[in-house]
């Protein structure tokens, strides 16, 4: 057998391939960024046919890098963005308008509709999952109803609906010419289109959504053979794992035991904290999600809380106001003062994810006054991202019923030091930081091997999972408490802002 096996993950910002062996070592990596598209305030699109054009790049950059050719590889695994929704043409393959983003909110008039009978948890018992602007499924229903003549050529059959995994799997896979169109079970739990207990569509939203069934993929395990990639340079090789992004962290992160709780740190936060082989309704504002399937094993769950925006406030504050060059400088800035200086930042952005599921909440900065600069600002910025874990964290821990004890941590931001200790802080937890940076496309990478045995199991996938750096919390309780009880206060301000 080869000795590599590769991830393709697409994520909210950039493309990246890279390669690992045998020992999870990386071997490879390319990465190319993405067009981040606003075409009016609350909108968010992503130009399918550029992603599907840096997916390739990535690919032939990286095994050129490594010198390595389509043989070398056992398999390939891929892992997404997951609600970004893509409808493209069954017939010439191109997408029919440009993918609309997870945290687009032009669908927020059609879930207030949609709640007007039942509530926003209308659809939670099939799905896991509260009415919100994030999911697939309205996203999909939108399109269909707002670009021109589209509900009539899906119910014809001459469209495809898919998140970014099941587009790049069809283009991969032979595209107009027999391409493969599928996704696995923990992109399907994001759409709210499946029924979380029988891992199918779920014909009910379907008629309440008027989606036909006709243009969705089909629904298959995360770790198995999909199909043999038909385009250069990795013809012939097996695509052997699809993953949601947060998911594929999950196992890369080697959490396989119900308790077991990572969390990543990149556009948004995603914290998963493993429940077993049943779902675990949540009554604190949490999502009840597939954690991953692999093969003929059993599903196994997890409750997850979904952060909007955390990595992208920094963004925010490097492109929009200009208080930073690189995103990495932030950490220097908020060290120039020793606190927040009393100032608050809610980036309720594109409204409030988990656990509130606000809507119509918008970002506000709170508690400035004269004595405030952009140090304090940028203190904010990092102790809103701790702020809204510990929110999550709580609300896991009263649904699972367990304590957390350790959280490991992945994601661009986990390599501030600053805040992984503002976080151990604000949660009063020991915080971990995998050695493994890449966990997101190792978790791929390990589905994929799973797939075709490169590796034997997920014990063999434990043995290879190394911790890196430990933060110990430090910080007085009553300290704590005080900046808690604030940042709460400071939430409050953020609700019912737009009508």
């Amino acid at each position: 057998m080869p000795d590599y096996v590769g991830a393709i993950d697409q994520g909210t910002t950039s493309t990246r391939f890279i390669v690992f062996d045998r020992d999870a070592r990386v071997v490879a990596v390319a990465q190319r960024e993405h067009q981040q598209i606003y075409p009016r305030a609350g909108w968010v699109e992503h130009d399918a046919e550029e992603i599907w054009t840096r997916t390739q790049e990535v690919l032939q950059a990286a095994l050129t890098e490594a010198k390595l050719r389509a043989n070398d590889l056992a398999a390939i695994g891929i892992t997404n963005q997951r609600e970004t929704t893509v409808i493209w043409d069954r017939r010439t393959g191109r997408s029919i308008a440009n993918a609309i983003m997870w945290q687009d909110t032009r669908t927020a008039g059609l879930v207030d509709e949609l709640s007007r009978d039942g509530g926003q948890h209308r659809f939670r018992a099939s799905t896991g999952l509260p009415l919100a602007t994030y999911f697939s499924g309205p996203k999909i229903c939108w399109m269909l109803d707002h670009v021109s003549g589209l509900r009539e050529r899906a119910e014809n059959r001459d469209v495809l609906f898919g998140t970014i995994d099941s587009f790049l799997l069809w283009r991969l896979t032979g595209g107009v010419q027999a391409g493969i169109h599928a996704t696995d079970v923990t992109n399907a739990s994001r759409t709210q289109l499946m029924n979380i207990r029988t891992l199918q569509w779920d014909r009910q939203i379907l008629a309440a959504l008027r989606i036909p069934a006709a243009i969705l993929p089909q629904i298959r395990s995360s770790s198995e053979i999909y199909g043999e990639a038909k385009c250069a340079p990795i013809e012939g090789v097996p695509i052997a794992a699809m993953l949601g992004d947060q998911q594929a962290a999950l196992v890369g992160q080697a959490c396989f035991e119900v308790g077991e709780a990572k969390n990543t740190y990149g556009t948004g936060c995603f914290l998963l904290m493993g429940t077993g082989e049943a779902p675990v309704e949540s009554t604190h504002g949490l999502i009840t999600t597939v954690g991953y399937k692999f093969g003929e094993q059993p599903a196994k769950y997890a409750l997850e809380g979904s952060i909007a925006i955390t990595g992208a406030l920094v963004q925010w504050l490097r492109d929009n106001l200009g208080l930073i060059e690189r995103s990495a400088d932030i950490e220097r800035l908020a060290q120039t003062v020793v606190d927040n200086g009393g100032v608050y930042f809610v980036p309720a952005f594109s409204g409030l994810f988990a656990p509130h599921w606000k809507p119509d909440a918008r970002g506000v900065i709170v508690g400035l006054t004269r004595y405030a600069n952009k140090g304090h600002i940028a203190r904010a910025v990092l102790e809103a991202t701790a702020f809204q874990v510990r929110e999550v964290v709580e609300a896991t821990e009263k649904d699972s019923k367990i304590a957390l004890g350790i959280l490991r941590v992945d994601g661009g931001m986990a390599a501030n030091d600053l805040l992984m200790q503002i976080q151990a802080d604000i949660l009063d937890r020991t915080v971990v930081r995998s050695a493994i940076q890449e966990t997101t496309a190792l978790g791929a990478a390990f589905a994929a091997g799973l797939g075709v045995g490169f590796f034997t199991g997920t014990d063999e996938i434990r043995s290879l999972w190394k911790a890196g750096k430990r933060f110990e919390p430090k910080m007085d309780a009553t300290q704590r408490e005080q900046l808690y009880k604030s940042w709460q206060k400071a939430v409050t301000r953020s609700f019912d802002w737009v009508d």
